[in-house]
């Protein structure tokens, strides 16, 4: 089985930084593309930020400046560094990479368990 665990949530004030990490474990031959997502009380879950096979990102406008998506294959690992943040940013963060299993040779995507980041005022 694939299995992602993330962490490096947690409480910070406002213009804090945070940097989440997405551990992939399990049988896979490598990481393909990925993202993260968040989902605030009482909203939809939505898109973040995302990474492309070949390392393109896109960021929703409300991060973009402010956040970085990353990977590391050799660790097999999805980072998201988040910069100057704000209240609005308080969220249930999500990772959700797709990989390239070994046990059968195909591809599919899992999800994180989740991790809290509470931004203050």
């Amino acid at each position: 089985q694939v299995q992602l665990v993330e962490s490096g949530g947690g409480l910070v004030q406002a213009g804090g930084s945070l940097r989440l990490s997405c551990v992939v474990s399990g049988s896979i031959f490598m990481l393909n593309g990925g993202g993260w997502y968040r989902q605030a009380p009482g909203k939809q879950r939505e898109l973040v930020a995302t990474i492309s096979l070949g390392g393109n990102t896109n960021y929703a406008d409300s991060v973009k400046g402010r956040f970085s998506i990353s990977r590391d294959n050799a660790k097999n690992t999805l980072y998201l560094q988040m910069n100057s943040l704000k209240p609005e940013d308080t969220a249930v963060y999500y990772c959700n990479v797709n990989v390239l299993r070994k046990t059968d040779w195909r591809s599919d995507s899992y999800w994180g368990q989740g991790t809290q980041v509470t931004v203050s005022s």
